[in-house]
Order: structure tokens, then C-alpha cells, then sequence
């Protein structure tokens, strides 16, 4: 086995995004961060070349995810703390009785329980694990999602 390492404040692997942990003390008010994305993955070598995956690759499939989040408000379909009333042109929830509403543009509503570093960065890796594997013999792919340098969750999944 071996292992390709793609340090994401290098290659550019970012994005800037504002989200909220419903009901936490300091997280609850929608703030922002600017999220760095760090990437390992391991398999074996193959192809013409002896990749493990190619470096472009990668990075393409987690610049696509990072765009899709660039400049949104990242939102948690399946939070069972946060009462949506409509998720189409105007999204509209209540938090705790604090009600928003928001222009779908600016959303990205994500399939997860939370917007947190820690689900974000098992979105990452179960994308690329997945995407990856597809074209290369892939054992684990890891993820640090950071909440800017020096604080982030890392996930990692294998076969």
C-alpha cells in the first residue's frame, strides 16, 4: 500500500462558508469560517503511470465539493432541531423559535444532521472514497476539514 497526501492550503483546496449548531452556546448564531481541505489517500499502485490516484483527480473532485459550498450558507436537511417550513426559492426554518428565511441561492442544503467540521469532513470522504474507487484500487481515503488554520475534524474511510 501507499499513500498520496494533498495539503490543501498548497493546493488551494478551500472554501469560505457561514453555518450554525443549532442550540450550542456560541455556534448557534449562523457565523462563518474560512475552511481549509486536507486529503490522504491510500491504495494500491496501478495503471500505466503506478498511481495510487492521480494528484488531479483528487483534487478536481474536491474543488467541485468546495464550490458547491463556496460562499453559502451550509444547512443540515436532517437536523431534527431545525423546522423547515419550505427548501425551495425561499428557505424557510425555525430554530428554536428564531425564524429565518433566505434566498435558495445562497444556500447549499446538505443530507446531514450537521454543518459541523466533523460531518463535513465524512462528506468529503465518502464523495471521494466513492468517486475515487470507481477508478482506482482505493483502501482508505482520510479528510481534515479545517475551520480555518490550526482547528478541524478528521474522517477517515475504508473498506
Amino acid at each position: 500500500m501507499m499513500k498520496i497526501v494533498i495539503n490543501g492550503i498548497h493546493a488551494n483546496l478551500r472554501f469560505s462558508a457561514a453555518h450554525m449548531i443549532p442550540e450550542h452556546e456560541s455556534c448557534g448564531c449562523i457565523h462563518g469560517h474560512s475552511y481549509i481541505v486536507d486529503v490522504k489517500v491510500e491504495g494500491k499502485r496501478s495503471g500505466t503511470h503506478g498511481f495510487v490516484a492521480d494528484f488531479k483527480d483528487v483534487k478536481d473532485i474536491v474543488r467541485r465539493i468546495c464550490s458547491e459550498f463556496d460562499h453559502k450558507l451550509l444547512i443540515p436537511l436532517r437536523n431534527p432541531l431545525i423546522n423547515f417550513t419550505s427548501t425551495t426559492r425561499t428557505v424557510k426554518f425555525e430554530i428554536a423559535g428564531k425564524k429565518y428565511s433566505i434566498p435558495e441561492e445562497d444556500c447549499c442544503l446538505l443530507d446531514l444532521e450537521s454543518s459541523s467540521a466533523e460531518e463535513l469532513s465524512r462528506y468529503f470522504a465518502a464523495t471521494l472514497f466513492k468517486e475515487l474507487s470507481s477508478k482506482y484500487d482505493i483502501s482508505s481515503v482520510e479528510v481534515c476539514v479545517n475551520e480555518g488554520i490550526g482547528q478541524g475534524a478528521i474522517y477517515t474511510i475504508s473498506r
